[in-house]
C-alpha cells in the first residue's frame, strides 16, 4: 500500500498535531467561561462612538488562556502569533488573504523528481542591525532546532517535518551531514525532502524562520529579549514581558518584497493579554481588536449599531462533523443505508443557530469558502424523506429494531460545544428517524483517542462529535483532517473480522499475539541470547520479501512514494538493527536492540489505553495489504498521492475524491465549520483572524491605523 516508510512514525505525531490544536477550534463558539457580555453590565451608552487610534498605534488581544513567554520559534507556544511574517519573515509567508506567497525567497527551482528545493534569496533583505539575511541564517536555524541538544525542538512546526533525516539527525542516530539541507552560497539554500511534498506552506510557519546566527550565538538563551533581537520582518521587538504585553514597532531597515503587500501603516502593534471580557475592554477603549468569544457577546454586539458595524467574520479552517466511531462490536451501523440515512437525517441550520448562536458555517463537505477542494468535494444534503425510506429498507422502519446508537462527545470542561452538538443531533434522530440514542462524555485523552487513533475498547456502535482543523497550507491538510480514519488499518470500510483482529495493536503498548510468538520486550532477559531472535528473523525475512514483491507490482508513480528514492529498503533498515545488537558490548545494549526489532517486526502502541499504532511495522504493513477491501486501498493509495505530491492545489481533486467516499458511505458526516466573529475600531484595518488551529490573530504586520 503506498506508504513513506520513513514518515510513518511521523503519521502518530501528525495525529497529536491536529489534536493539540482543536481545542481552540472548539471552544471559540461558546466563549471561554469568562463572564458573558450583558445589557447590565454595559449599557449601549457606554458604546465608544468613534475611532480611538491615535499616533498610529493598534492594540491587539491574544487568545485567551494563552502563554507567550518566549519568541522563540523552535518552541510551542503563542508566539507562533507574532513569529510567522511579523517580527520574522522566512522564504515565503501569508498574504491578507492567507496566500502563500514569496517574502526572503526571490524564487526556486524543483528538481525532476520532486524532492529537491532550490531556493534563491533576495539580496537586498536585511536584519534589523543592519546584516544580511543569508542561507547561512536558515541553515543555522533550522540545524540549531533540530539538533539533539534541542530535546524540545517542535520539528512537526516546520518544514523540518518533511526535511530527509530531520528526525533521525533530531534523534542522534544520523550525523549532520545526513540532513536533507545544504547552504550553495549566502544566496542559494537547499532542501531536500524524504518523499515528494509541497513545502512552500511549511516554509510560512513560525519554526521555519531564520535566526541570526551572530546575535543567538553571541546570547544563546535570551537571544529573543528586546535588547538583543534582530528581525527581518516588518516589526522588530520594542518591549516585552513574560505573559504581558509585547510591544512593536516598524523596522527601519525591512525591504519587502516587490510585488507584494509586505506591510500596513501601523507604526506600533501592542499585543496584550487576552481577557474574558473582551467587548466590554473594547467599548472602554483599552483595545483596538479582539474576538467576540461566546454567544451572549455576539448578540449584544449584534443589537448595537456602533459595535455591529465595527464587526467581522472570517472562516476558521477546521470542521466538526460526526465520525464513525470505529466500534469493535457488530451493529446495524455496518449497513451502508443505516449509516446513510443518519447522514441525510440531520438538519445543521439549527445546530448552527441554536448550539453556535450563529457562530459557524454550515457544510456537508471537508471544506469551507475557498478552501482547495471545495468545488470537488459532494456532500450528502439533508433529506429527511429519503432518510425514512433507507432507514425502512434496512430493515428499520422508524427506527423500530434499531439498537442505541451511542454518540461521543469531548466534556465541557475541554469542549463547551461538544455535549450540546450531541444532543441536537440527538434530538433531531429521535424526531426525524426514531432513532434512540445515548450520549457518553469523554475526557480529552479518550476523545483524542477515539477522534485520532484506531478501534478502542469498550466503545460501543454510533459516533463521535469530531473536529477536524489544520495547521498550515500542506498537502496533508487539504481534507481538514476529516481522513485520519484513513491512516488506521480497522476504522473505515473494515470486516468485524479484521477489526477484532487488529483491536489488540491499539490497546496495548505491544500486541499479545506478537508477544507470544516472538517474545515479551518488557523481559530485559529477551534477545540478548541470539537464539531468542529466532521468530523476528524468520517474520522479518518473511514479511520484507512479501512486501517488496508486493511493491514492485504497484504503478511506478506509487513505488516513489513507498521507497523514496535515497530511503534505506527494508533489508537494509533489519541489517542495522542486526548490526547493532553484533555491536553490543552488554546485555541492556543487546536487549535494546531486541526491542528495536520488536518493534521494525511487530505491531506496537507507545502507550496503553489506545491510540494510533506504528503503521510501518512490518506484520501491520502484510496484514492490512492482505486483507484489505478494494475500497480501502484506493483510500489509501489516493490519501498517499496528494500528501505526497509537489503541488498543493493540483493534488486537491484528488483528496476531494477520497472525501467524497468517505461521505457518501457516510463514514464522516460533516456539520458546520468554525467562523471567528471580531471587532476592529473604526479606523484600524488588516486585523487577520488566524484560520488555522492556534486561533486568535496572527499576520500582524498587515495591520494599518489612520
Amino acid at each position: 500500500m503506498p506508504r513513506s516508510r520513513k514518515k510513518a512514525a511521523g503519521l502518530l505525531v501528525s495525529a497529536g498535531v491536529i489534536a493539540a490544536g482543536v481545542v481552540i477550534l472548539v471552544t471559540r463558539g461558546d466563549g471561554d467561561g469568562g463572564v458573558p457580555m450583558t445589557a447590565q453590565a454595559a449599557p449601549a451608552a457606554s458604546v465608544s462612538a468613534g475611532p480611538s487610534v491615535s499616533d498610529g498605534v493598534v492594540r491587539i488581544s491574544a487568545p485567551t488562556g494563552t502563554s507567550l513567554t518566549s519568541l522563540d520559534p523552535s518552541q510551542w507556544g503563542a508566539q507562533i502569533l507574532v513569529d510567522q511574517g511579523t517580527i520574522m519573515e522566512g522564504l515565503y509567508g501569508y498574504n491578507q488573504k492567507n496566500e502563500i506567497v514569496p517574502k526572503i525567497a526571490a524564487g526556486y527551482k524543483l528538481s525532476n523528481n520532486g524532492l529537491t528545493w532550490t531556493f534563491t534569496l533576495r539580496k537586498d533583505a536585511r536584519w534589523s542591525n543592519g546584516q544580511p539575511v543569508t542561507a547561512q541564517d536558515f541553515y543555522y536555524a533550522y540545524m540549531r532546532q533540530m539538533s539533539p541538544s534541542n530535546p524540545n525542538g517542535q520539528l512537526w512546526l516546520s518544514v523540518l517535518n518533511v526535511v530527509k533525516n530531520s528526525y533521525a539527525y533530531h534523534a542522534g542516530t544520523v550525523p549532520a551531514s545526513a540532513v536533507g539541507l545544504k547552504v550553495i552560497n549566502n544566496y542559494t539554500l537547499q532542501i531536500t525532502t524524504s518523499a515528494p511534498h509541497y513545502i512552500l506552506g511549511d516554509l510560512a510557519e513560525a519554526g521555519s524562520m531564520p535566526i541570526n546566527e551572530q546575535v543567538a550565538k553571541a546570547h544563546p538563551t535570551n537571544w529573543f529579549l528586546p535588547q538583543y533581537f534582530v528581525s527581518d520582518a516588518p516589526y522588530t521587538v520594542k518591549s516585552f514581558q513574560a505573559n504581558g504585553p509585547l510591544i512593536l514597532v516598524r523596522n527601519p531597515k525591512y525591504v519587502g518584497h516587490p510585488g507584494e503587500v509586505n506591510f500596513g501603516s501601523a507604526k506600533e502593534i501592542d499585543v496584550l493579554p487576552g481577557t474574558s471580557v473582551s467587548v466590554e475592554d473594547f467599548m472602554a477603549n483599552k483595545i483596538d481588536v479582539t474576538t467576540i468569544g461566546s454567544t451572549s457577546d455576539l448578540q449584544y454586539v449584534k443589537t448595537h449599531g456602533q459595535l455591529q458595524s465595527e464587526m467581522h467574520k472570517a472562516p476558521d479552517y477546521g470542521v466538526t462533523y460526526l465520525q464513525y466511531d470505529n466500534s469493535a462490536v457488530p451493529s446495524p451501523l455496518n449497513k451502508l443505508a443505516v449509516r446513510q440515512a443518519i447522514a441525510m437525517a440531520i438538519d445543521r441550520q439549527p445546530i448552527v443557530n441554536d448550539v453556535l448562536g450563529g457562530m459557524g458555517g454550515i457544510t456537508n463537505t471537508f471544506s469551507v469558502p475557498g478552501w482547495p477542494t471545495a468545488k470537488y468535494e459532494k456532500g450528502i444534503p439533508t433529506n429527511i424523506a429519503q432518510a425514512k425510506q433507507l432507514l425502512a429498507k434496512a430493515g428499520y422502519p422508524n427506527g423500530k429494531g434499531l439498537p442505541t446508537i451511542y454518540l461521543y462527545a469531548e466534556v465541557p470542561s475541554s469542549s463547551p460545544q461538544s455535549v450540546p452538538v450531541a444532543e441536537a443531533v440527538q434530538e433531531e434522530l429521535q424526531q426525524n428517524l426514531g432513532i434512540q440514542t445515548k450520549i457518553v462524555q469523554l475526557n480529552a485523552t479518550d476523545w483524542g483517542n477515539l477522534t485520532y487513533g484506531g478501534p478502542q475498547q469498550n466503545i460501543q456502535p454510533g459516533y463521535n462529535v469530531a473536529v477536524g482543523g489544520t495547521n498550515d497550507l500542506d498537502p496533508a491538510s487539504l481534507n481538514l483532517g476529516g481522513d485520519q480514519g484513513v491512516y488506521w488499518p480497522g476504522t473505515y470500510g473494515y470486516s468485524n473480522q479484521f477489526v477484532q483482529h487488529v483491536l489488540p495493536w491499539y490497546n496495548t503498548p505491544y500486541d499479545p499475539a506478537s508477544i507470544k510468538k516472538y517474545g515479551d520486550p518488557n523481559n530485559p532477559n529477551e534477545g540478548v541470547k541470539w537464539s531468542q531472535w529466532s521468530a523476528l528473523v524468520k517474520a522479518a525475512k518473511a514479511d520484507i520479501a512479501y512486501l517488496n514483491k508486493w511493491t514492485s507490482q504497484q504503478p511506478a508513480q506509487w513505488r516513489a512514494i513507498m521507497d523514496p528514492p535515497g530511503s534505506l529498503s527494508l533489508t537494509q533498515q533489519w541489517d542495522q538493527i542486526v548490526n547493532s545488537w553484533n555491536q553490543a558490548k552488554s546485555a541492556t545494549a543487546k536487549h535494546a536492540a531486541y526491542v528495536q526489532a520488536w518493534k521494525f517486526v511487530a505491531p506496537y502502541t507507545e502507550g496503553s489505553g489506545g491510540g494510533g499504532i506504528n503503521t510501518s511495522s512490518l506484520d501491520v504493513q502484510v496484514y492490512w495489504d492482505q486483507n484489505e477491501s478494494a475500497d480501502v486501498k484506493n483510500w489509501r493509495m489516493w490519501q498517499a498521492e496528494y500528501q505526497n505530491s509537489p503541488s498543493m492545489f493540483a493534488s486537491a481533486s484528488t483528496a476531494a475524491k477520497l472525501m467524497t467516499q468517505l461521505i457518501q458511505q457516510g463514514y464522516t458526516i460533516p456539520l458546520f465549520y468554525g467562523e471567528t466573529y471580531y471587532l476592529e475600531r473604526t479606523g484600524v484595518t488588516g486585523a487577520q483572524p488566524n484560520p488555522w488551529s492556534w486561533g486568535g490573530f496572527y499576520q500582524m504586520q498587515y495591520l494599518s491605523a489612520k
